[in-house]
């Protein structure tokens, strides 16, 4: 297992949000139990994998993330990236309320919980995420419409994306867009779990 945590910038932060988080998570059930344990390698450095993109690509002044959850990407991105305006959104009132917590403990001003549907934004976004929501072509049908012209929608899905790829093809072609670039990395974990950031451009 690689020790990534070490070096990482904002260690602090990191270890005081992990410990909100995981005080949140036996209040509101964010992730399962026997995750807890790996909060760090399956949903922190998960979530903090969009960095490679943003390498690759540019930082966005702005960033929607649909389907937040417990806060998976947003809350990890916008402690890294005070400078990225960043909308967390999801349906689910008390996942939200839990996101708004940690975001008043951690006193991120450049992050903002929603707690509607997605379809009821009217704003659009340099770059939006999805993180475990729905398959590639039921999330990119929401995530398109709320993406600037010539901005990023970047999924993060499991290695077996394939298949969803090309059932996606229709809707990426109804809203203009491609898939540009599929960036694979490693979750630190002594097991081998692949992961992939499918980047569309619209």
């Amino acid at each position: 297992m690689q020790n990534w945590k070490k070096n990482m910038e904002n260690k602090q932060d990191f270890e005081k949000y992990s410990q909100l988080f995981i005080e949140e998570n036996h209040k509101v059930n964010l992730i399962s139990k026997n995750d807890e344990q790996f909060l760090w390698e399956k949903h922190i450095f998960d979530s903090l994998a969009l960095g490679i993109f943003f390498d690759k690509y540019e930082i966005p002044q702005t960033l929607l993330d649909i389907g937040t959850g417990g806060g998976f990407p947003s809350v990890p991105l916008a402690i890294k990236y005070p400078n990225i305006k960043i909308t967390a959104i999801d349906s689910i009132g008390k996942k939200i309320r839990a996101v708004e917590n940690l975001k008043n403990c951690l006193n991120l001003k450049n992050l903002t919980p929603v707690w509607d549907r997605v379809e009821n934004i009217n704003e659009k976004f340099d770059v939006v995420t999805s993180r475990a929501v729905a398959s590639l072509d039921k999330i990119c049908a929401y995530a398109l419409p709320k993406t600037k012209n010539g901005g990023y929608f970047v999924a993060y899905k499991s290695k077996k994306a394939q298949n969803e790829i090309e059932n996606a093809q229709k809707i990426l072609k109804k809203f203009n867009a491609q898939i540009i670039d599929i960036i694979e990395y490693q979750l630190p974990l002594d097991e081998q779990i692949t992961r992939n950031l499918i980047v569309i451009k619209k």
